[in-house]
């Protein structure tokens, strides 16, 4: 067995030492001295989150069938022993081979939320390695990001060598074998990222220059070409270079793209996927078999980030989708099985599988776990089946309390929808009722967030005007939570001001009142989220390059997990800001015109800027956009098929 990193006595001292010992039920062990390529793979996050990402489970199941590659795990660890490796000079380490992690080619960091910001910066610091990608040498790991924050890395632009944007499955391949040529050879480190950069879905930052307006508005991004001493670089702006990460290529002629467009997988059906997932000792936060039945999303609401960036929707056949699952099982021990997507009712082949995993719930007693299903017919009636004997809440996300507001956002969910929805829950028994909706939205008017409480109030009328007294099966429980609405890059309210934190704090106090004046009252149930928080992940999602001294300063203050609301504090983000000169306003509140360059302009999700600014219009219009299903809105995904778009196949 591998000798641990940490000593027993530190292992008994900290909560929940099962998180640095690895050894867990399907890691991979190999022989780190038989392979060309040592990868990191890091979640900035605690172990128990980290485990749950299906993301980090597909790339170290993929990198891992490499027998050139050794993947291992690395999470942030606790404060608790934080403390104690920075006491100790305890560096960083993998839970495989309990090996530094300092000692690998890769460190590749996940960029899943703008609030583990600084985790990353915990575990580049950890590890031994410069924060700064312009401080490191030929000795220190390549740090590369991946995740949905690369849409626009700018404000930790400063922390990665490479971002790797769009999905794993795809440009690692030839990352690796030009990582093979620079380590074999006497390549320049910085020679290599200009050829990696050449790499489809490689960016470099550090070969990009930032240009500034007088207003502190981007002028331009603009690519550094190599130059011919190899030692500094040219200034003036060039064409882009049509040219590959070709290992002979003159040096002189190296450019990195103007653009630079992410990558997807187009073969969808054959990508690897991790039947043999790591199972972690403690209970991880997704502690079930997941199976991804479908990446995209076709319903287009203007809000959603995730919506637009996993765009074009693409879709598992059922048979191979069922191929996983008695595979999966077995090779986990677990008796629950979760679907995932963005949005599971769009998915095809639902009918066929659910036919196939409730046989399974008879016979072999399972369980299964339906996330993201609109509230109609069928999904009462899969989720009837599978939750036959407890009928846990039945959640749903209006979004917003009025139809108005719903069409702005182009949630097409109606309120008739959502109402007959709740009749035929009722109906089949279910008294628990979840709702979540966001707050601040583009437009939004006090009737708006009036409309939140009298949404739950007619839904609570349903319930006592459709189940008669003898068949209700408990007490009625209504629960609304609203989230700060945090504007997002490559949605079409990118340009849209956020609600300042006073407003918000008003308007969450007044759906409160407005909750008490109901006459059911006592049935519902009001929470709000953090603000500050929200503001803090505002002020990042639509951040420049020049943040990223923000994230310097606050880690340097001891910001770590500011995820968490115990850790969070909005004294040390206030503070930074005022010591920085940073103007909260230019990145929150500040209306954005359609013709600004915008941190990410440079990068490219397929999403169009022209559908993006369309969607915008009707958005201040209130008009509805059809989905992808009914009708095509011409938003650009079609670029990554040689045909139309999947969606409307």
């Amino acid at each position: 067995m591998t000798k641990l990193a940490l000593s027993d006595e530190i292992l008994m001292a900290v909560d929940k030492p099962s998180r640095y010992i690895g050894h867990e039920i399907n890691m991979v062990e190999k022989d780190p001295s038989s392979v060309d390529i040592r990868y990191a793979m890091c979640f900035p996050d605690v172990y128990e989150i980290g485990m749950s990402y299906l993301g980090i489970q597909i790339l170290y199941d993929m990198f891992n069938r490499r027998e050139d590659t050794y993947c291992e795990r690395v999470y942030c660890p606790w404060p608790d022993l934080d403390k104690v490796m920075r006491e100790e000079r305890i560096p960083l380490f993998s839970l495989e081979t309990q090996s530094p992690i300092r000692q690998f080619d890769f460190l590749g960091i996940t960029i899943q939320y703008e609030m583990c910001y600084t985790n990353i910066l915990q575990v580049i610091d950890l590890s031994g390695i410069p924060l700064l990608s312009a401080d490191r040498t030929e000795e220190d790991p390549i740090v590369i990001g991946g995740g949905p924050c690369t849409y626009n890395p700018e404000p930790i632009a400063d922390f990665f060598d490479i971002i790797y944007i769009g999905e794993g499955e795809e440009s690692y391949d030839a990352l690796f074998t030009l990582y093979k040529t620079y380590k074999n050879s006497n390549m320049p480190r910085r020679e290599f990222l200009y050829r990696a950069a050449l790499i489809p879905g490689i960016y470099v930052p550090s070969l990009y220059e930032v240009s500034y307006n007088a207003d502190g508005t981007i002028e331009a991004v603009t690519p550094i070409p190599y130059s011919a001493d190899s030692k500094v670089f040219a200034s003036d702006p060039v064409e882009e270079s049509t040219d590959k990460a070709d290992p002979k290529q003159d040096v002189c002629t190296l450019i990195p793209p103007a653009r630079i467009r992410k990558v997807v997988v187009k073969n969808f059906e054959d990508a690897p996927y991790p039947v043999k997932p790591v199972v972690p000792y403690l209970r991880a936060t997704q502690d079930r078999v997941v199976l991804e039945v479908m990446r995209g999303c076709i319903r287009g609401c203007r809000f959603c980030q995730a919506g637009m960036i996993y765009r074009p929707t693409r879709q598992k056949p059922v048979s191979l989708v069922e191929s996983y699952v008695d595979t999966m099982l077995q090779n986990t021990g677990y008796d629950e099985i979760s679907i995932s997507s963005l949005s599971t009712s769009d998915y095809e082949g639902l009918p066929e599988l659910m036919d196939f995993l409730v046989d399974k719930i008879d016979k072999e007693h399972i369980q299964v776990s339906l996330p993201s299903l609109r509230v109609d017919a069928f999904s009462l009636d899969v989720m009837k089946k599978v939750q036959d004997i407890h009928k846990v809440s039945l959640t749903f996300a209006p979004e917003a309390g009025t139809q108005r507001l719903r069409d702005v956002i182009n949630k097409g969910l109606t309120e008739e929808v959502i109402l007959n929805g709740v009749t035929q829950a009722f109906a089949g028994g279910w008294n628990k009722v979840k709702l979540y909706f966001m707050m601040g939205l583009p437009t939004e008017t006090e009737e708006d967030v009036e409309g939140i409480p009298e949404l739950c109030e007619k839904i609570s009328e349903v319930y006592f005007d459709t189940v008669p007294k003898d068949q209700r099966a408990g007490s009625l429980s209504i629960t609304a939570s609203a989230s700060y609405f945090v504007p997002k890059p490559f949605t079409p309210f990118q340009w849209a001001p956020m609600l300042d934190r006073e407003t918000y704090v008003a308007h969450a106090y007044h759906v409160k009142e407005h909750f008490r004046k109901m006459r059911n009252t006592k049935r519902m149930k009001f929470a709000y989220h953090d603000q500050d928080i929200s503001l803090i992940e505002g002020i990042y999602a639509r951040g420049d390059r020049r943040l990223s001294a923000l994230v310097l300063e606050v880690y340097r203050q001891g910001g770590i997990f500011d995820a968490w609301t115990e850790f969070f504090s909005m004294q040390r983000y206030t503070d930074a800001m005022e010591k920085l000169g940073i103007d909260q306003e230019f990145y929150l509140t500040r209306p954005r015109d359609v013709a600004e360059v915008l941190p990410w302009d440079h990068l490219d999700c397929g999403v169009t800027k022209q559908f993006l600014i369309r969607e915008w219009e009707r958005a201040q219009q209130g008009i509805r956009t059809k989905n992808c299903r009914e009708q095509c809105s011409g938003c650009g995904a079609a670029c990554f098929s040689e045909g139309p778009c999947p969606a409307m196949n």
